[in-house]
């Protein structure tokens, strides 16, 4: 995977992705190669590499991100009963840009 394949692929339109809701500044998506059945991840649109290297400057961002995180689990929990709303730090970050998984379902990968 690339350094930062959300901004590389993503965001650039190199990959289509199928869209679940989007703003000015977040977008959740489908991911393009689940690990979950219901497997979403939102993104900010702007490059920050991880959930600790935000900054103050950020926290507008971060609200309207968290927003839209919240809204795909509620949509996703009302489906599907339940939902996880994970991201990674450090090594387990296979992409350095922020993002978050919201998956529900048994891991089929």
């Amino acid at each position: 995977m690339t350094v930062d394949f959300y901004c590389d692929e993503v965001l650039n339109g190199k990959t289509k992705v199928k869209k679940v809701l989007e703003t000015d500044n977040v977008l959740a998506y489908y991911h393009t190669k689940p690990y979950w059945p219901i497997h979403i991840v939102a993104i900010p649109k702007k490059h920050i590499s991880s959930l600790i290297t935000l900054e103050e400057s950020d926290n507008e961002l971060l609200l309207e991100l968290l927003g839209v995180i919240k809204k795909v689990a509620s949509m996703v929990t009302e489906e599907n009963g339940a939902c996880r709303v994970i991201t990674n730090v450090g090594n387990y970050q296979d992409s350095k840009h922020l993002h978050w998984h919201i998956v529900s379902g048994d891991k089929i990968r």
